[in-house]
């Protein structure tokens, strides 16, 4: 069962600080896996988050193992109905 304190959740930061969240998890923290959330137009980023970190920075040590797609429905600031997608991708250990 995987904690919640593998998660990372996407968002407006610079990039490399949440490639550099993946490869701590993994290597200073030893997670067998780590979860990649985003949501909305921080999906696209999400996606890259996890293509750099397995094929530039852990090369052959992890892999994507399973991806989530959803989407979630609230009320914005002017009471609309809104439904965002959501993603989660589940990175793990060859």
């Amino acid at each position: 069962m995987m904690t919640e304190d593998n998660s990372i959740f996407i968002g407006n930061k610079p990039f490399m600080n949440y490639v550099t969240s993946v490869v701590i998890q993994f290597t200073t923290k030893g997670a067998q896996d780590v979860i990649i959330k985003a949501r909305g137009k921080f999906i696209a980023r999400a996606v890259d988050v996890a293509e750099v970190a397995s094929n530039r920075f852990l090369k052959d040590q992890i892999k994507v193992k399973d991806i989530r797609i959803s989407s979630e429905e609230f009320q914005n600031k002017e009471g609309r109905d809104v439904r965002v997608s959501t993603i989660e991708i589940i990175m793990g250990k060859i």
